[in-house]
């Protein structure tokens, strides 16, 4: 079962040096009990910002020997290849998989970089295998974000996202109690933001 935690510093308190600080324990110990991908997605900071909180995030990995967590900056190719990430996570409208590897190749990084892409339907997913991603993340399942534009897609649909040749990720609203439900349609792990930062990481990801 793979796990992929998305940040969101927002939800960790209103004063920013705190959430900051609470954001990357977080990470450390999402590191720790190994889930296989973090997403570093904080859409509001300045390329600046977001360089230097990837940076930390870079070190906590880096500073396990045996850790499989990989880390993914969310969309800007240029903070992850700066930072030396292990990969990007693309929205559904962004660049293409290939675009993203051959500028890695053109700025001289021998490994090849792991991409997750945002999807929103079974013709998103299979643009995604199609251009060579990793993974695809699929949602919202269960909860509708605030935008109008995201449409619950439910149980259903994920089933037939999962029919494609990469691994699909459920996200939105996903719970210890409903990630089966993902599982049992075809995904191959399941993906959140306030699954992984509300509670215990280590109770979350043995319940999970």
């Amino acid at each position: 079962m793979l796990l992929c935690y998305i940040t969101d510093r927002t939800q960790l308190g209103e004063d920013e040096s705190h959430r900051r600080l609470k954001l990357l324990e977080k990470i450390k110990a999402a590191v720790e009990y190994e889930v296989d991908y973090i997403q570093v997605r904080e859409t509001d900071l300045a390329i600046r910002e977001l360089e230097s909180l990837a940076r930390d995030a870079v070190h906590i990995l880096r500073q396990s020997s045996t850790s499989r967590t990989k880390l993914l900056i969310n969309s800007r190719v240029d903070v992850a290849m700066s930072v030396c990430a292990d990969g990007i996570h693309l929205r559904s409208n962004d660049i293409s998989p290939v675009d993203v590897r051959k500028a890695c190749r053109a700025a001289g990084n021998e490994r090849p970089p792991v991409i997750g892409v945002s999807c929103h339907t079974g013709a998103d997913v299979a643009k995604a295998a199609e251009a060579g991603a990793d993974f695809a993340v699929f949602g919202p399942v269960f909860e509708k974000k605030d935008s109008p534009d995201f449409i619950v897609r439910g149980i259903d649909r994920l089933h037939s996202a999962c029919e494609y040749s990469i691994p699909v990720l459920a996200l939105g609203g996903v719970t210890h109690e409903n990630a089966a439900l993902c599982l049992k349609a075809g995904a191959k792990g399941v993906a959140g933001i306030r699954l992984f930062q509300e509670g215990d990481m280590a109770e979350t990801i043995a319940r999970l």
